[in-house]
């Protein structure tokens, strides 16, 4: 917007805003850290971005007065000064925000920049010039908008992909908090088909998790539908809904672990459980992969093997009170108590009791099919560890 007929500042007065850029950028900032509790909370490094940007939008306003036809090429002259993630991580609203601070500080120190005389023609050119930066600000944030949805898409495939492949957990951090993951959120992951009669799979999930107030990463690998699920409600609940989206056959939960830090963990146990799902046709949907640890230690997964010695075979081993021998017996019998309380010499109701005790050990009952199912298999792997350990 032009400025018509309205005195512009002297040149005098122009150089000596130059020559107070940096340091009304310094007490630009020092406002913004005083009134916006967003800025406070950003890293130190995009918080310096924003002192480079302000001390840019002033060199703009002196070029602008100077040339007040053109309007303000905000891409080169201002965002230019900062990376392209600042534009990423701070809002329209609050890039507002700034714009509206910078002007006031420099509007309060107009008497003491400008030459005697020229002080309503500063102030007058100052405020002109920020709605000139208002509207090009709407016009940058419109463009980056443009090329976002793309550059989101391909950064969230090769987190995915770095998950699914067990990378660097490091990279898949720095990758997601780029798309706005907090490193600290809970995670979850859940893996299935790719649904073969949806034409974006994607969005399908990203609407049932939002639905539920989820951060979430989504990605094709192969055939095969990887969900990331993140926030700080009951993530183990969360993928009861996104389970709706996968294509036939099963789907599997990793455990919920900490952070994308250890996503990797959860993803290894979901594609573990789903490479298992085959041998429990009646699992249900979805299902954990700690339930398919029996399944998943038969077709050769090591972190499965371990988790059964750990949680199961040790602590059975530990108990004493002859708590092993029981539910040995009792897998034997087919479930029979009676059966089971003879063939050790002992009482139905001692039998009960060591049950108990075994059930609160392991989370596992040896008279429930699926738990008897999971004893067993823990028990003969563990037996065939110590054959191996004793023959080396």
């Amino acid at each position: 917007m032009s400025r018509g007929t309205n005195h512009p500042p002297s040149e005098a007065t122009l150089r000596r805003l130059e020559r107070a850029s940096g340091s009304l950028a310094t007490q630009a900032v020092a406002r913004m850290d005083e009134e916006l509790s967003w800025f406070r909370a950003m890293p130190a490094d995009q918080r310096s971005w924003v002192t480079l940007v302000a001390q840019a939008g002033i060199a703009s306003l002196v070029e602008w007065c100077r040339s007040p036809g053109r309007p303000p090429r905000l891409t080169g002259e201002v965002f230019g000064a900062a990376p392209r993630e600042l534009a990423r991580t701070v809002a329209l609203k609050q890039t507002v925000d700034l714009v509206k601070v910078t002007v006031e500080v420099v509007e309060q120190r107009v008497a003491s920049v400008a030459e005697p005389g020229d002080e309503e023609a500063l102030r007058l050119s100052v405020l002109l010039f920020s709605r000139e930066v208002a509207f090009a600000t709407a016009h940058v944030y419109a463009s980056f908008a443009e090329n976002r949805g793309a550059w989101d898409a391909r950064l969230e495939a090769l987190a995915v992909d770095a998950l699914v492949r067990g990378e660097r957990t490091d990279e898949l951090s720095g990758r997601a908090a780029a798309l706005g993951w907090a490193a600290t959120t809970p995670a979850i992951v859940v893996v299935g088909a790719a649904p073969t009669d949806v034409e974006d799979p994607h969005a399908a999930v990203r609407r049932a998790a939002r639905a539920m107030r989820c951060e979430v990463l989504v990605g094709v690998h192969a055939e095969q539908l990887v969900v990331v699920l993140g926030g700080t409600h009951d993530l183990a609940l969360a993928p009861d809904r996104v389970s709706e989206e996968f294509g036939t056959g099963p789907v599997v939960t990793g455990p919920v672990v900490d952070g994308l830090s250890r996503a990797g963990v959860s993803a290894a146990a979901a594609l573990a459980g789903l490479r298992a799902a085959r041998a429990w046709p009646e699992a249900p949907r979805p299902v954990p992969a700690d339930a398919l640890l029996a399944e998943r230690a038969l077709d050769g997964d090591p972190l499965a093997r371990a988790a059964l010695q750990e949680r199961v075979a040790a602590p059975l081993r530990a108990a004493g009170g002859g708590v092993l021998e029981t539910v040995r017996a009792v897998l034997t019998s087919g479930g029979n108590l009676e059966a089971s309380a003879r063939a050790i010499f002992v009482h139905p109701n001692t039998v009960r009791y060591r049950l108990k005790r075994a059930a609160e050990l392991t989370g596992l009952s040896a008279t429930d099919p699926r738990g008897s199912w999971t004893l067993q298999v823990a028990l003969a792997l563990a037996a065939l560890d110590e054959d191996r350990s004793l023959w080396h």
